[in-house]
């Protein structure tokens, strides 16, 4: 008892100190970091956001992750790109500002926004759970700015709760990366005594492998790096196999009843569907770009399938951050202060992070 009034003492004191913070600077601006053009550097930038909607919230940002989406949309390589252009989607921060009409969420309470910054909330998605398959939802930073700022705009449904036991300065990768692969294991009925392979061992696989491991199944982690065999079998994988070598694949033929495919390269499909036991599921989560091709008799027989999926609903993610405080899983992260942003895209077009990069707000 002591010891929960000693951290609600500090929640509030922490709170006291942030709308402290915020009374002595400008609210009506947002100071932030933005792209100008596809491939150029990001450089200070402040804008208004407009009036506070009444089903909005204003987060200022303590920490933001920096997802390969995000340099993906700077380099405009989906070809939605508008700038300037405002990265961050993998928000957490404390609450500043709450709309009339924002539920269940308080002024100084710590939250997260990730890919998806609102949603109608009355179309048969939203109604039925599945806000973030949303035709008109919003993403956080497709024609809206997004967290590499002080502060950060959403509808108060997509500001998710950070329960205690989640360090803030790492759990930002969890509101896009995490929930993207959490959500094959929570929406597929997968079970403790499954059989889940988890391709490619980087930002978003590394954490596959220790929600698998913790979920209660056998994990079998495929790399074409063979220097993060030993790494893949600490973060929990019972097996590690070369995702290059299909004599390797071929020798787990059968045997796997989920894999999910984090990576987005071109992949020996037809190996891994072999990989795959009877009504076995092939699951990408990766942004592969060619055709997947696929033969009907490598499916049928086996009855077997093949699904993607993006990010989460806002349930999915508190159910998500839920079960990282219970089993005490985070990402793994490299921290750089925000004004080191473009330190930290090199880092990642590089292919250096290991595994997440977290910039921390220094506004």
């Amino acid at each position: 008892m002591q010891r929960e009034r000693i951290g609600l003492g500090r929640e509030m004191l922490a709170a006291e100190r942030l709308r402290h913070r915020m009374e002595c600077v400008d609210m009506s601006m947002i100071n932030a970091w933005a792209a100008h053009a596809a491939k150029g550097p990001l450089e200070r930038f402040d804008y208004d956001p407009g009036e506070l909607g009444s089903d909005e919230v204003d987060v200022a940002v303590e920490y933001c992750g920096v997802c390969h989406s995000d340099l993906s949309m700077v380099d405009n390589d989906w070809g939605m790109s508008a700038y300037p252009l405002v990265p961050g989607h993998e928000v957490v921060g404390r609450i500043v500002a709450l709309g009339a009409n924002a539920k269940g969420l308080q002024v100084g309470q710590r939250v997260g926004v990730g890919w998806t910054s609102a949603s109608c909330m009355h179309c048969g998605s939203c109604m039925g759970g599945d806000q973030h398959l949303c035709m008109t939802a919003q993403p956080t930073i497709v024609r809206r700015h997004g967290g590499f700022a002080n502060r950060v705009r959403a509808h108060w449904a997509w500001a998710i709760a950070l329960p205690e036991g989640i360090r803030p300065e790492a759990a930002g990768p969890l509101f896009c990366g995490g929930i993207t692969v959490f959500t094959p294991l929570l929406d597929y009925g997968i079970q403790p005594t499954d059989r889940v392979g988890v391709v490619g061992i980087g930002g978003l696989g590394h954490m596959a492998v220790r929600f698998a491991k913790a979920w209660g199944c056998e994990v079998t982690a495929l790399t074409s790096n063979i220097g993060k065999h030993e790494e893949a079998q600490a973060l929990g994988a019972h097996r590690v196999v070369s995702s290059t070598d299909t004599k390797q694949i071929a020798a787990i033929a059968g045997s796997l009843d989920l894999i999910i495919v984090t990576a987005n390269v071109r992949l020996d499909w037809n190996v891994l569907l072999a990989a795959l036991a009877p009504r076995g599921r092939l699951h990408v989560v990766g942004a592969v770009i060619e055709p997947i091709p696929v033969q009907v008799f490598s499916l049928l027989l086996g009855q077997k399938q093949v699904s993607a999926s993006p990010t989460g609903s806002p349930t999915g993610i508190a159910k998500m951050l839920a079960f990282c405080a219970r089993h005490g899983i985070e990402p793994m992260v490299e921290q750089f202060p925000m004004r080191r942003v473009n330190d930290a895209f090199d880092h990642l077009r590089a292919g250096n992070a290991r595994y997440r990069i977290v910039l921390k707000n220094d506004f």
